[in-house]
């Protein structure tokens, strides 16, 4: 690596919400950036002016900032290479698609989308790749003032040398194109616009980027925007094309199998850090083995030339236990601000802030996502149906255990977690010697009594919880079943 600065950047287009492998190459950005102790830059390709949104561009902000992927130069924050969204640039690219006009490398075309659909059907006739014919290469100068005369805007067209390109991916290794398979291809459009690939290199040289990791469906976009940087005379920049992320079904990642959007995972109860650890493993491996890490060792371990260059598999189940496992390990206080707005649907006022975090204390072990709580954590809030338990509590065993418990209840210190816990110890200890109930049959009756299911979280801490006049209530709707 030379002493030159890295400068990488993340350069979504706001046609959708930020995808999650557009998420990912944003990540590996970031991480070789701040490996060299480089600078990661935000612009927005809004080229497309007729797909693309003020509500998508506001997506990829927040999107990027939940992630923490926190740009050094971009449309927000400014910089000295600006503007930093595409459609604020426009006045920049004629001036250096007329450079490549007047040094040979580009001509104007003056042909019709129906002349182009002629040339596409004759190739496909003749089963041949398309390829432009180049019939307004040589046009002359009387020619070509004859036809804007006319009326008929020109694009601008790049002239490809044929020759072989060879460049060394940092991820794919040696590739090499026949640029004679490409054509000359629209650098400018007849209404003004440029190309994707042409505004790509404009910006990129302008903005002195030096890598450009993205994803391997851009490979085809490489040997074009290599010949332009070359016929501008610029540096070309390192080219790292990642694998893609495919579904478990192997096909391309769509809705229907789940959430794609990074907003979409959040909304569904995915923590940003662990989404971020996953997706850092969808073609990184860590060195120690070790999968569960954060940012700044990810960072610190991170190797471009050690990344795969195979496609990687969207594992759901992976992601999902992984989320369980940041969700377990999460301070509390922080846990509870993410999982409340998940809870709006109840009456969370009823309950203090320590007491809303000893419920979700109680509650977080077995979830895997947060939207989990609404189910998990309903009893507190609301009178169980006990449609599913009422077989349950219509036997003996159970009518016998909670008779006894409504009126020990009366005995609890209800403000003390070991009073509760050596209290129920002694009542499952009374039924298994008095009547030879088994502890768990004993627990079953209560649990379900008050929170309408068999298992769930610590009696003793549901039973501190609970508003003492709640409880009675509910033994109360038991008896009358």
């Amino acid at each position: 690596m030379s002493d030159e600065k890295v400068r990488v950047r993340i350069a979504p287009s706001p046609s959708g919400n930020l995808h999650i492998g557009t998420a990912r190459t944003a990540l590996f950005n970031f991480l070789f950036a701040k490996k060299m102790g480089g600078e990661y830059v935000l612009r927005i390709e809004d080229t497309d002016l007729d797909r693309s949104s003020e509500e998508y561009k506001q997506n990829i902000f927040d999107s990027l900032k939940a992630l923490g992927l926190n740009w050094d130069e971009g449309p927000d924050v400014g910089g000295n290479y600006g503007p930093y969204k595409q459609s604020e640039r426009f006045d920049i690219y004629p001036k250096y698609a007329q450079m490549l006009i007047d040094k040979g490398y580009a001509y104007e075309c003056f042909c019709s989308n129906e002349d182009l659909d002629k040339e596409h059907e004759i190739a496909k006739e003749n089963k041949v790749p398309y390829k432009y014919s180049r019939k307004c290469l040589n046009l002359t100068e009387a020619e070509k003032a004859e036809l804007k005369a006319k009326g008929i805007k020109p694009s601008i067209r790049f002239k490809v040398d044929y020759k072989e390109l060879i460049f060394n991916d940092l991820v794919k290794g040696e590739l090499k194109f026949d640029t004679s398979l490409i054509g000359d291809f629209a650098i400018m459009k007849s209404n003004g616009t440029p190309t994707y690939n042409f505004a790509v290199v404009v910006d990129d040289m302008l903005m002195n980027i030096t890598h450009v990791i993205r994803g391997e469906d851009h490979i085809s976009n490489t040997p074009k925007q290599i010949l332009i940087y070359e016929a501008l005379g610029a540096k070309v920049p390192k080219f790292g094309h990642l694998g893609m992320i495919l579904a478990p079904d192997r096909s391309k990642l769509s809705k229907r199998h789940g959430a794609t959007a990074v907003s979409d995972f959040i909304k569904e109860g995915y923590l940003t850090d662990a989404l971020l650890n996953f997706v850092a493993l969808l073609g990184w491996a860590p060195s120690d083995g070790v999968e569960i890490k954060d940012v700044d060792a990810i960072a610190a371990d991170f190797r471009i030339n050690e990344l795969s260059s195979s496609n990687s598999i969207f594992e759901y189940e992976k992601l999902n236990w992984m989320n369980g496992q940041y969700i377990k390990k999460m301070d509390i206080s922080a846990l509870t601000d993410l999982a409340l707005p998940f809870l709006n649907m109840y009456d969370t006022n009823k309950y203090t802030r320590k007491q809303l975090e000893h419920i979700i204390e109680i509650t977080r072990e077995p979830i895997t996502l947060l939207k989990d709580l609404v189910f998990d954590t309903q009893y507190f809030f609301e009178t169980p149906n006990y449609d599913e338990v009422k077989e349950l509590l219509n036997s003996e065993l159970s009518k016998d255990v909670l008779e006894k418990f409504r009126q020990d209840i009366e005995n609890y210190n209800l403000d003390d977690y070991e009073d509760i816990h050596n209290k129920l110890a002694d009542f499952r200890t009374y039924f298994k010697e008095q009547k030879g109930y088994k502890p768990k049959e004993t627990m079953w009756a209560v649990r379900a009594a008050l929170t309408g299911r068999t298992k769930g979280a610590d009696m003793a801490a549901i039973i501190q919880l609970l508003p003492k006049e709640e409880i009675i209530n509910r033994l109360n709707i038991v008896k009358a079943l």
